[in-house]
């Protein structure tokens, strides 16, 4: 992906290291607007060894306006056994309310898409919040196709250790 001019003199690129403070606020604030302010462990640090380090296992795009991150997405690789190729995870898409309306959302899923093309994957997938309409129409407008069969499982804290252990 190479960068690409939005309006406003806003700039979609890669995430580079020096991004990670911005980052940090923009997953921060979208913890508050999923309303779990308390929930972000993230630091930093943590965002420099995940996106930057030797082996990165995560990648990030941003919009960046006048120097500072208004947008991003945070994405993996994933692997289809049915398909036996790649797609992309979108991990989270957030563009501060205040940025809304420009286009940096729908810049940046396309950016993912261009990556999936690009590279042959056939999937780009996310999971949104059931109450969220706002983003949920976003998706509709794109395409998206609700996987209403499919629900997520999760295993964290002392049931992942459990689990570890058995």
């Amino acid at each position: 992906m190479i960068d690409r001019a939005l309006a406003d003199g806003a700039l979609l690129r890669p995430a580079r290291p020096g991004d990670e403070p911005g980052i940090l606020a923009c997953i921060q604030a979208l913890a508050e607007y999923e309303k779990e302010p308390d929930a972000v462990e993230n630091t930093v640090e943590a965002l420099t060894a995940t996106l930057f380090g030797d082996e990165p296992r995560a990648f990030a795009h941003v919009v960046e306006r006048g120097g500072e991150i208004v947008g991003l997405a945070i994405w993996f690789v994933t692997y289809s056994t049915w398909t036996g190729t790649h797609g992309i995870w979108l991990e989270d898409l957030f563009v501060y309310d205040s940025e809304r309306g420009q286009g940096y959302g729908h810049a940046l899923i396309s950016s993912l898409a261009a990556v999936c093309v690009e590279r042959g994957y056939r999937r780009l997938e996310w999971t949104v919040l059931d109450w969220n309409a706002p983003a949920l129409a976003f998706y509709r407008s794109l395409g998206a196709d609700p996987m209403d069969e499919w629900t997520t499982q999760r295993v964290s804290g002392e049931n992942l250790a459990a689990l570890a252990g058995a």
